[in-house]
């Protein structure tokens, strides 16, 4: 398979698919987000009484953790263009294990969101380098296919997250025995990056000239427009998500009426159907461009995210309704994760590190700063969370109309003097 010097100037040939166990290694290593995110949702009730604070209070580590994970692949991105992808994983792991073994005994609400700080600071080099790795030893279709592949694998954790988390916190020892779980699956992907992840970018293709080369690669990632298009497309459409995963909680409990382990199921149910979602754009990227699905994704999310809104505002958001959307919302979004992220990074090939950590810091900026606003009109609303996912989804949309070309003007010929 060729690809264009566009698209990858310094290789003619599309390489092979990555082993089997860089892929599941990769895939463990990008576990961080989710895992962290919600295997801990089913212990926010009893956050709110035993950390004395309220909705939006325990709303804020998820925040803390977000700012975290975004601040630090804005840092360890561009750091593993120029000094290889190995270490920094493995440093990240390392941290992260201790971070999160140390928020189990958190005393206070203002120590475990400085705790969450540097758990997804620490935790973002698996995320972020991963996708370069991803970039370094593959492209085109094929990139977009084992992007797929990730994200399907990666959706297991947020079905088996909420499963595992109301198990812990019901019958367990509550939520703190959530970080010791947590403290030891971060543990096995450092031994998973020890073992199974190589160093994926020569030396001859680092960026050697220190901080200019690093500014230079910034600057090329942030002037190109199709990336900005297709970054601008899954960030957005990941806010979407974050508004679900900040808003869950009180949904299904609060609003819906489940308890802590039915609303675990549910929770699994949805990260379930976004998963099959992602499963299906891997296969069918070899039949269908990439763009097709981006473009189906997003019209399926927008449609269920207002229509599900317009019954909330009706009054009429019952459990069939609230469940039922949510579900087809989520096959939408499955696409534009599947996609999204190979179209953006096969258009700065040369910067993939930087292009990973502009994208995931804007995917978890976008999320830390959604996340609070779910809980700001009390537990009992959802209109938040279906007015924010209806925003990213129209947004993420707004942001394709970017990748499209340029039209050329044509310029009058200048006349000729005798």
């Amino acid at each position: 398979m060729t690809v264009s010097a566009s698209a990858r100037p310094d290789r003619e040939v599309t390489p092979p698919p990555p082993p089997a166990r860089l892929t599941a290694a990769l895939a463990l290593l990008s576990f961080v987000e989710p895992l962290a995110t919600n295997m801990y949702l089913p212990g926010f009730p009893e956050m709110t009484g035993e950390l004395a604070t309220d909705a939006a209070g325990v709303q804020l580590t998820l925040t803390a953790f977000l700012v975290g994970l975004a601040v630090g692949q804005l840092v360890l991105g561009p750091l593993s263009d120029r000094y290889g992808r190995r270490t920094p994983i493995l440093v990240g792991t390392a941290v992260c294990t201790v971070a999160t073994a140390v928020c189990a005994v958190a005393p206070t609400l203002e120590v475990l969101i400085a705790l969450r700080f540097v758990m997804g600071f620490s935790g973002a080099a698996g995320v972020v380098v991963g996708r370069a790795v991803v970039t370094d030893v593959t492209s085109g279709p094929v990139a977009a296919r084992i992007f797929g592949m990730l994200m399907a694998l990666g959706g297991i954790a947020p079905i088996v997250a909420p499963l595992a988390g109301g198990v812990v916190v019901s019958d367990a020892g509550g939520w703190r025995a959530v970080f010791w779980v947590l403290a030891a699956t971060s543990a096995l992907m450092f031994l998973a990056a020890l073992f199974f992840v190589p160093e994926s970018l020569p030396a001859a293709r680092r960026h050697s000239d220190g901080a200019r080369g690093t500014l230079r690669a910034a600057a090329s990632v942030l002037t190109n427009r199709q990336y900005l298009g297709y970054m601008l497309a899954f960030c957005l459409t990941a806010g979407a998500l974050f508004c679900y995963i900040a808003a869950s909680p009180f949904l299904f409990q609060d609003v819906l009426g489940f308890d802590v382990g039915e609303a675990s199921v549910v929770f699994s149910a949805g990260a379930l159907t976004a998963t099959l979602s992602c499963v299906a754009a891997a296969r069918l990227v070899s039949r269908h461009r990439p763009e097709s699905l981006l473009a189906t994704g997003l019209v399926v999310l927008v449609a269920a995210s207002a229509a599900a809104l317009a019954v909330t505002l009706a009054g009429d958001l019952t459990r069939f309704w609230a469940l039922g959307l949510i579900g087809v919302g989520f096959l939408g979004l499955g696409q534009v994760f599947a996609a999204a992220p190979a179209l953006a990074l096969q258009r700065v090939p040369h910067a993939a590190g930087t292009g990973s950590a502009v994208l995931g810091t804007v995917q978890n900026a976008l999320g830390a700063a959604v996340s609070p606003l779910m809980g700001i009109a009390g537990r009992h609303t959802v209109v938040p969370l279906f007015l924010g996912m209806t925003l990213c989804a129209l947004g993420a949309g707004l942001a394709l109309l970017l990748t499209r070309a340029r039209p050329t003007v044509a310029r009058p010929a200048v006349p000729t003097l005798p």
